[in-house]
């Protein structure tokens, strides 16, 4: 809800204006005001207005250039639209870009109102929550405009994910926008992209409630209809598809039931983003789709056939663990050569023997965004198995592929993407197969000479890693 405002107001227009006891710069100061605090003007005096705070229950006096009077009135209608519209656009004035909206909608007649107020002030909403989300101190920075904003009824929520603050708003004004029948389909999108967002789902949800709400985002992103968009929120909605594609395939895989027609919808929802259609501030969401869809990539997909000698098969382990067996085709009796159990989905879709190493590799996916390269090998004469991770900590999203390997060098050739404290990571690299230490790192696979000579050919026709 928006906050009813009283006439003969005032908007504060700058952070940290001092709020005085008495119309000079020298009288005492009672407290500090912000962007969009709406204070009642009770008179003026020698360049100072003479206000009431109502959120703070103080009165007081602030310099006339602090603070902006308007009226609540159809005729001022108009113009507070037009302060909104500017505001909107401008990053940094958010709290005041609301405290405007909120203004613009007691002052409209209610025939007069449409989707755009709602859908302005619902976007610097989600804005003021992005630039909040951080560290604790870096949310202490906007502490002040977040309670500006609540008293306008724009609430957020917040939680913390690997360390660090994500501050969510609620999307009460995006479902009021698609309430509306006379939304137009941006505002619609905007509304529905809004309330989808993968970075504000609870990390806490357990898999149930998880697996209900992905089913109602994609419920929500089918209601937009791609042809009547602009390029760019076309590209955001695909990009925005993919991603919940990719996390409905991994819930029924967790429950065992077939993924590959959401693995599939993922992966067709991905190619049909034009990443040229993005700005470079919206390049983000495309990266964070492409890193959700890679790491369910094999998904729903059958398992190669096992030429052997070596092969690998799975077994229940403990109450919902899968265990890899290593075996000898050629030992059939033979105790198995090696054995790991895990929690994360094994996908066997993905298993390649290396014959000249002797080695496998296999991926195992143990979070939804997070995909794992097991690479079975011996070593000083025993076998043994080596997690490569997307990552050294902090489990965000990300994924490695199997990109090759070099027989004359012994390097494996792997690509790596990562999403960590909110940045992403892209390497192609060359790891010496003994140890799995790193020999050689580029950013494109071009700038490593086996990359060239010995990448695996269905790698190269089916990675997200070179988009």
């Amino acid at each position: 809800m928006i906050l009813a405002l009283a006439a003969t107001l005032a908007i504060v227009v700058q952070d940290q204006a001092a709020l005085r006891a008495a119309p000079r710069a020298g009288a005492t100061e009672l407290t500090r005001l912000w962007q969009g605090d709406v204070l009642e003007v009770r008179g003026d005096h020698a360049g100072y207005l003479k206000v009431y705070d109502y959120r703070r229950e103080r009165g007081g006096y602030l310099r006339d250039d602090a603070a902006r009077p308007f009226e609540v009135s159809a005729t001022a209608a108009p113009e507070l639209l037009a302060v909104l519209r500017f505001l909107r656009e401008t990053p940094g004035s958010e709290a005041l870009g609301i405290s405007y909206g909120a203004a613009y909608l007691k002052a409209a007649p209610p025939q007069d109102t449409t989707a755009e107020p709602l859908d302005a002030i619902a976007q610097m909403a989600e804005r003021l929550a992005d630039q909040a989300s951080g560290s604790a101190d870096h949310l202490a920075d906007f502490a002040p405009h977040l309670e500006v904003v609540e008293q306008f009824g724009v609430r957020m929520r917040s939680f913390e994910r690997n360390g660090r603050m994500r501050v969510c708003y609620d999307g009460e004004l995006f479902h009021r926008v698609l309430a509306l029948p006379v939304a137009q389909p941006e505002q619609r999108a905007h509304a529905v992209l809004g309330l989808t967002r993968p970075d504000c789902v609870d990390p806490d949800l357990s898999p149930a409630p998880r697996a209900s709400l992905d089913t109602e985002r994609s419920e929500l992103l089918e209601q937009v209809k791609d042809g009547e968009l602009s390029a760019m929120t076309r590209s955001r909605v695909h990009a925005r598809r993919a991603g919940v594609w990719a996390a409905l395939a991994y819930a029924h895989d967790r429950r065992g039931e077939p993924a590959g027609v959401e693995a599939q919808r993922a992966l067709a929802e991905l190619l049909a983003v034009h990443p040229d259609d993005l700005s470079e501030t919206l390049q983000a969401e495309y990266v964070d789709a492409v890193l959700r869809v890679s790491a369910i990539r094999w998904a729903g997909a059958l398992p190669a056939p096992q030429p052997g000698p070596l092969t690998l098969r799975l077994e229940p382990g403990s109450p919902g663990q899968t265990c890899i067996v290593l075996e000898d085709a050629r030992r059939p009796r033979a105790a198995a050569i090696i054995r790991r159990c895990t929690y994360g989905m094994v996908r066997m879709a993905s298993l390649q023997a290396i014959p000249q190493a002797p080695a496998l590799v296999l991926a195992v996916q143990p979070l939804e965004g997070w995909r794992e390269l097991w690479v079975f090998h011996e070593r000083a004469g025993s076998w043994t198995i080596d997690v490569l991770s997307p990552g050294l900590d902090n489990p965000e999203e990300g994924y490695v592929d199997f990109a090759g390997y070099a027989p004359g060098t012994r390097r494996l050739l792997i690509a790596r993407e990562v999403k960590d404290r909110g940045r992403f990571r892209r390497s192609f690299e060359e790891l010496r197969l003994d140890d799995l230490a790193l020999v050689r790192q580029a950013s494109h696979p071009e700038f490593l000479r086996d990359f060239g000579r010995w990448q695996d050919i269905a790698w190269r026709r089916d990675t997200l890693a070179l988009h």
